[in-house]
């Protein structure tokens, strides 16, 4: 009997692992792009929030109030998505297909208002706060989908667990550790890389474009989005 893991090698792998790198830049990129552009907030890292808010709240500066809701929003929508989808699947219809429009609309809510709304000086006012809840929501409902639909994917937003799984990971591959796992370890070492690789890309390509073109940038976001959606809805999966 094959592993879970060994189900995800040769051609089959192909296109989980590009959904995988697709949704994990695009953690990345909007990650970045609310930290540049909404006073320091992480629509997509709770963690992050957590840093920035205590600083804000010794420092002073913009942005508690969404700093301080963010954590309630993120867990409110994710509450949503998994009623939802029980709901959806107790009357025998897909629940992952409509999550992951509704992602797609919050994404596209999210540049709409940044590009019309912002900049903003006051990461306290009530169109930035409306613009943030969009971009933590949309990241939220990724979070929850792949959780619960995608669950043979790394994650695609925090990267600190992974973080530690490839390293330790790359030194049992270097000094032979466990030889009888090395496959596996080897296959978790490559899905781990991807999706590390693709969100520092995402952090790295927003920070450019938000640069040269503000918020903007954040179309980007929204077609990456849509394409990860595209594939993942094609494979027929509820």
């Amino acid at each position: 009997m094959k592993s879970r893991d060994s189900n995800l090698t040769g051609p089959k792998f192909t296109g989980p692992m590009t959904v995988a790198a697709l949704l994990s830049f695009n953690g990345g990129f909007v990650d970045a792009a609310g930290f540049l552009g909404l006073h320091g907030l992480f629509v997509a890292h709770v963690t992050g929030n957590f840093v920035t808010l205590g600083a804000a709240l010794v420092q002073g500066g913009h942005g508690i109030v969404g700093k301080i809701l963010a954590l309630p929003e993120f867990v409110g929508v994710i509450a949503l998505a998994r009623v939802f989808g029980a709901v959806q699947r107790s009357h025998g219809l897909p629940a992952m297909t409509p999550l992951l429009v509704v992602k797609i609309a919050l994404l596209v809510m999210f540049f709409v208002l940044a590009v019309t709304c912002g900049p903003f000086p006051d990461g306290d006012s009530p169109l930035a706060l409306l613009t943030g809840f969009a971009g933590v929501a949309a990241m939220a409902m990724q979070n929850a989908v792949q959780r619960v639909h995608m669950s043979e994917l790394p994650p695609t937003t925090m990267m600190t667990g992974s973080t530690v799984q490839v390293t330790i990971d790359a030194v049992d591959l270097l000094t032979g550790e466990n030889p009888k796992e090395r496959t596996k370890v080897r296959e978790r070492f490559n899905r781990l890389a991807t999706a590390i690789l693709s969100f520092a890309l995402g952090c790295a390509v927003s920070a450019f474009l938000f640069y040269h073109f503000g918020f903007w940038c954040l179309i980007v976001s929204v077609i990456v989005g849509a394409l990860a959606a595209g594939i993942q809805i094609k494979k027929g999966h509820p």
